[in-house]
């Protein structure tokens, strides 16, 4: 399956609309999560894991503290932001909503 290309900068600005608690940073968007406790932190990260596995698109996952985790996304070999960034960022806030 051929991956998609990236966004331009018209498309790019219609998808940020659409994920509000993601932050964009040149080449990827990013958001920050405090989980209830390290348990359901973690617990996120399988969840998270899963989703972006069925979508064949793995994203950055850093655990700190005790019950944060910070997620970006980008498009590793377009070398910025695609659809499927976007796809899996509402994927993740369905499962942390």
């Amino acid at each position: 399956m051929p991956r998609p290309s990236l966004l331009s900068s018209e498309a790019l600005a219609a998808e940020l609309i659409n994920v509000p608690e993601w932050t964009h940073n040149s080449s990827s968007i990013e958001r920050t999560i405090v989980a209830q406790s390290f348990a359901h932190a973690t617990s996120l990260i399988v969840q998270i894991a899963f989703s972006a596995e069925s979508l064949d698109h793995h994203p950055d996952i850093f655990l700190h503290g005790w019950n944060k985790l910070r997620i970006t996304l980008s498009t590793h070999d377009q070398g910025g932001l695609t659809e499927l960034d976007f796809a899996l960022a509402k994927r993740i806030d369905a499962i942390v909503s």
